[in-house]
């Protein structure tokens, strides 16, 4: 099986953490995300034991909020010990809310307003990662004002190509994140900022992109950082206190996929920094990444209930689910591939078809030209693998359509997340 949470019953039922899908289904309805909480907690200690095996105790991982963001997920990342990226009022909200503690928020983003920078400031938001200049001034004002000296690293573009989609690169030149070192438009960014009494520039950020598989991505962003960084204490006479490399290790949505072995790579990353800072004759900093998508990503299944099989001889075939696009778009938005599987045996006998929703959209596919068997009919269970990461967080209502539950499995027990979406909740910001 793709994942080793994944896997068949002796009469060939799909099993999800150990549990039934089917039975889960018929308890919780569909469409339905399941979050393998399980999963979640050892893909957490996995990052922070290499991290703090490779740079020391103070090294962090930040849990990437935007790959799925609710209350207990923030609870499980508190009782974990990991920090936060938080790229919103929402999602900072959603971690208060969760008695997550502000101190370990890190706070992203490349269009904050000023309503935005307020909340963060008031809410004790610890430190800001700051996109631009724009950003650079507002944080200045806002934090002069209530008598603060704010913690921030300022994110820069390194000028990395991660060899991944172009929808999800993050590192290049010319993307809309960062201030990049190329142009010499990033030491000034360090520049304006250490002119600002009320800025603490604590160090510095990069993101070079997601779904990195390159062993060799990681590597260039360290020679690239260390260089600019020896640049900035001969120009500015600035050491900076922490490193955040950003986020980005792949995860298998197919079987064509190949596995990171993140803490290999980490051990690598940290060979690497550590000889390029004693090149430079520069200290180690505090080390800090965001991994989000490879925490959450394999914790995560979708499942539905088949409405209608339509067979069109000589051109295709469709299963239409009751789910779509609403509580996953990632297809549509970037072709992403993923693993569908029935949940009960059919027999042998398979055929083609794309899977797709009810929505009324013709470009609604979860899935096209998969594999499943031919017998497949109205009522019968699919389940899509690897969701945990940008499904629930990009769901929306279109149509109409309220967003599924979340279900989290823990210990061969199930419980309630996030309930159902009603049709008086959808309705509920209507005047």
């Amino acid at each position: 099986m793709l994942c080793d949470n994944i896997t068949r019953a002796s009469d060939g039922t799909l099993l999800f953490a150990g549990q039934s899908v089917n039975a889960l289904a018929d308890r919780w309805g569909t469409p339905l995300y399941l979050m393998d909480e399980d999963r979640i907690r050892q893909n957490c200690r996995m990052y922070l034991s290499a991290f703090r095996s490779a740079f020391g105790e103070d090294a962090l991982p930040l849990y990437a909020g935007k790959a799925a963001a609710f209350r207990q997920i923030y609870r499980i990342m508190a009782e974990e010990g990991l920090g936060v990226d938080a790229v919103s009022p929402g999602e900072i909200g959603t971690a208060l809310s969760a008695g997550y503690p502000a101190e370990n928020i890190y706070y992203h983003g490349d269009g904050k307003t000023d309503q935005d920078i307020a909340f963060a400031l008031d809410h004790g938001v610890g430190c800001f990662i700051v996109d631009n200049g724009d950003e650079l001034i507002s944080l200045q004002e806002h934090a002069s004002a209530r008598g603060l000296r704010q913690k921030v690293l300022l994110r820069i573009t390194p000028g990395i190509d991660p060899h991944t989609y172009h929808a999800i690169n993050t590192g290049a030149v010319d993307v809309k994140f960062g201030v990049p070192v190329e142009t010499g438009q990033a030491m000034e960014f360090v520049r304006a900022a250490l002119g600002m009494k009320n800025i603490d520039v604590a160090g510095l950020h990069c993101h070079v992109g997601s779904m990195v598989f390159d062993e060799d991505v990681f590597l260039r962003t360290v020679d690239l950082m260390v260089g600019f960084m020896a640049d900035v204490r001969g120009e500015l006479g600035l050491v900076f206190r922490e490193l955040n490399l950003g986020g980005g290790y792949g995860v298998r949505y197919t079987d064509d996929d190949p596995t990171a072995d993140i803490p290999a790579r980490i051990g690598e990353v940290a060979a690497r920094l550590r000889s390029r800072l004693s090149e430079a004759g520069l200290p180690v900093p505090r080390f800090l990444m965001e991994p989000g998508r490879s925490i959450v990503a394999d914790a995560g299944m979708t499942v539905y209930t088949v409405c209608s099989v339509k067979r069109i001889p000589g051109y295709k075939s469709y299963v239409i689910t009751d789910g779509g696009m609403t509580d996953n778009p990632r297809y549509c938005l970037y072709g992403s591939a993923y693993t569908v599987l029935h949940t009960a045996p059919r027999g042998k006998l398979r055929a083609i078809f794309d899977l797709a929703g009810r929505c009324c959209e013709s470009g609604d596919i979860i899935q096209p030209a998969i594999s499943l068997p031919a017998a497949t009919g109205r009522g019968d269970r699919i389940a899509v693998c690897t969701t945990g990461a940008y499904n629930y967080s990009m769901a929306s209502n279109y149509n109409r359509f309220g967003r599924p539950p979340v279900v989290m499995l823990r210990g061969g027990e199930s419980y309630l997340a996030v309930r159902r979406e009603r049709i008086e909740d959808v309705l509920a910001q209507d005047l």
